[in-house]
């Protein structure tokens, strides 16, 4: 009974899209139960009109759903889209259970065992919500999809869009946490070229998905700076991860995009100011 009131909502949703205003942005909360994380999951669903051709209409997921009102995803999908600057969009903002567990780097925690359930939160994108998006939006296949998130549910993103490149197109990462270590940065024996687990992870992959990635950093994030080099940790480690995947020829230097705002903060009100520029990227006309 459950499952079907989740579905039915969404297809409330899409269908009011559909025949509803062409003007409007409809946003909606939804619910899916995942037997992977044994946990009901809230949803924000945002949808532009739908498209007549069904082919054309593209998904963005979310990580911390629960911050799209700070973010003001909502407002600025309606000003991009009535610009005519973006293509048919659905959005699912996937509200964050325990982050510090479901967040991180798959079958890889860090140094205080965080992000030991970030497998199954890949597995729940994969299998669960994927699959239920689709169905409820009945497209056999979305035109783009790509997957976004901010700090730790960057890092998230970024690891789900590399394990499931056959149905994500594109990842978009905010101020992305890749300092995530398997050691103590303050033990004497830790080192950025050994125990960074994403670049470990990236370094060590023969695969060569076919993504396309966007990065953005602040330079009034943080103060910590591993290496006194004058550089913020947040920047360094991102651009070492960008210079990684381009040195392996994982894809075409037009591939990535690394935004820098050297007065960016780590907060939704800077994340939420490169938006605009995220979806344009993603999803412009």
């Amino acid at each position: 009974m459950i499952k079907k009131v989740q579905q039915l909502s969404i297809a409330v949703l899409l269908l009011i899209s559909a025949f509803g205003c062409k003007s409007k942005i409809k946003q909606q909360d939804d619910e899916l139960y995942s037997r992977h994380l044994q946990r009901q999951v809230k949803l924000t669903v945002i949808t532009t009109p739908m498209p007549d051709d069904k082919s054309d209409l593209n998904l963005l997921i979310l990580n911390d759903g629960q911050d799209m009102g700070q973010l003001r995803v909502k407002e600025i999908i309606d000003s991009l889209y009535k610009k005519k600057l973006i293509k048919p969009l659905l959005v699912v903002g996937v509200h964050a259970g325990d982050r510090m567990k479901e967040y991180g780097v798959s079958d890889n925690p860090d140094f205080l065992n965080r992000g030991d359930k970030a497998g199954y939160y890949d597995a729940f994108i994969d299998k669960e919500l994927y699959p239920y998006v689709k169905k409820m939006a009945t497209v056999r296949k979305f035109n783009q999809v790509a997957i976004a998130g901010c700090s730790q549910g960057g890092l998230s993103a970024f690891d789900i869009a590399w394990n499931n490149a056959t149905i994500i197109d594109k990842v978009g990462v905010f101020s992305g946490s890749f300092w995530w270590r398997d050691k103590d940065d303050k033990a004497a024996d830790y080192s950025d070229e050994k125990d960074r687990i994403m670049l470990n992870k990236i370094r060590s992959s023969r695969k060569k998905p076919g993504l396309k990635y966007w990065f953005y950093t602040g330079g009034q994030e943080e103060t910590g700076d591993r290496d006194k080099d004058g550089i913020i940790d947040v920047v360094d480690d991102t651009r070492d991860l960008v210079e990684l995947i381009k040195s392996k020829n994982i894809c075409l230097p037009d591939d990535i995009r690394l935004v820098e705002d050297p007065a960016g903060k780590h907060d939704h009100e800077s994340w939420s100011k490169q938006l605009p520029a995220f979806l344009i990227w993603a999803f412009g006309k």
